[in-house]
């Protein structure tokens, strides 16, 4: 049997104009491959990858302990549903539970299912009266109708209402708001503990410390959103280990599995019985490619010392932007923790990101002006060096126009 031609970019453009719908804003670029931080189009143009799968693929493309493990799997169980037991979902919930606060999983496939997932825990959790979660301006946890609900953004809700009732928002890192807000209906408090979609905003000093406080003084569950911050995204393997503060509800995805599709929902064991059978389940959560993956995945982040390249490489951007923002006035504030790293801009970032493209550096921005970049933790100096210096020449011809 012949072997179809590869596709042109245009070509492909084409397909997805006739087939697919148009929901999403796509760069016209056709990517084939990725390898490590660097990935290639249709047409054979290779780009240094600084968002790489969307802050998905925080080990790089393709990573070949994920893609070995993978591989593996296939050829012995691709999927059963979980009304049996594999040996692959108990490892990777007992690896997630001993590298975070102890405590048991329930696994899922993307951030906004965990975010559900953790929305229903603590509604089944807390007496029925209770009902209500704080959450934060700014904030994004999701898509579906519960974790959109659950955002803070007007701009997500056009032409969705009504919301799924319940939700109240409130300043983020405003401690005195978070306290006037809570009721005899308030059930939970939920917060990404560094705003991703939101601008890479880090909380102010003793912000988490002061939630996880009234949340005691409340009787109130925290939940902490660590779809972005998670899996050694800021040098530790969860956020709340870096700020010291710990939840009682974690949602973790987007890397967990090295770029296969995975989430998962934590708690303690003493929270845990209150997701009770038929009240939630996840036809494919917790499958056994996923699983091999996310096993596979914190394997390869400690055989590797990634945590430690982390801080490492986290220290070089911050070194380089901080001397960027000195000498361009156009950069406002830069704010990084680990490899979570948000350039903020005194213009609009969509023409950086265009010319950054056009010079084969990959970013992303968000909040209009927050130059966002979420780069591989396996990321070598010298590929950290020449973006920065692609970021630093589109940067400085903008400031001089």
């Amino acid at each position: 049997m012949a072997t179809a031609s590869p596709l042109s970019s245009e070509e492909i453009i084409q397909l997805f104009q006739q087939y697919v719908i148009p929901n999403y804003g796509r760069y016209p670029v056709a990517l084939t491959r990725g390898e490590g931080s660097h990935v290639w189009d249709a047409e054979g143009n290779r780009y240094l990858d600084f968002f790489p799968g969307w802050g998905c693929n925080l080990l790089g493309h393709c990573p070949a302990p994920v893609v070995k493990a993978v591989q593996d799997q296939v050829a012995k169980l691709i999927h059963v549903p979980n009304t049996w037991y594999t040996e692959a979902q108990g490892r990777w919930a007992e690896i997630l539970s001993r590298r975070s606060f102890g405590g048991q999983a329930f696994f899922c496939n993307s951030g906004a299912e965990a975010n559900e997932a953790a929305i229903k825990l603590v509604r089944l959790h807390t007496p029925k009266d209770r009902y209500k979660i704080i959450t934060f301006e700014g904030g994004f946890h999701g898509r579906t109708m519960g974790s959109i609900s659950a955002t803070a953004q007007p701009k997500y809700h056009e032409g969705l209402n009504p919301l799924l009732a319940g939700f109240v928002y409130a300043p983020y890192g405003d401690l005195e708001a978070v306290e006037a807000l809570i009721d005899e209906e308030t059930a939970a408090v939920m917060i990404e503990p560094i705003q991703g979609e939101g601008g890479v905003r880090i909380p102010p000093d003793g912000f988490l410390a002061g939630l996880r406080r009234l949340a005691d003084e409340h009787n109130l569950l925290l939940v902490f959103d660590e779809v972005q911050t998670g899996c050694g995204r800021t040098g530790d393997w969860f956020a709340y280990q870096h700020f010291g503060v710990t939840p009682d509800v974690m949602t973790v995805a987007k890397s967990i599995c090295g770029g296969v599709a995975g989430a998962a929902m934590l708690t303690t064991a003493e929270i845990a019985p209150s997701l009770r059978p038929g009240m939630h389940a996840s036809t494919f959560g917790g499958n056994p490619l996923a699983a091999a993956a996310g096993i596979a995945a914190f394997e390869m982040i400690e055989a590797e010392g990634l945590l430690e390249n982390t801080r490492k490489i986290s220290d070089v951007f911050r070194s380089r932007l901080e001397a960027l923002s000195a000498e361009c006035e156009i950069v406002q504030e830069v704010r990084i923790v680990g490899v979570m790293i948000g350039v903020e801009l005194s213009i609009e970032g969509a023409p950086i990101v265009k010319e950054c493209m056009d010079r084969r550096l990959l970013i992303n921005c968000t909040h209009k002006t927050v130059l966002r970049l979420l780069p591989a933790m396996n990321l070598t100096v010298e590929q950290a060096n020449e973006g920065c210096d692609i970021l630093a020449e589109v940067l400085k011809s903008q400031t001089a126009q």
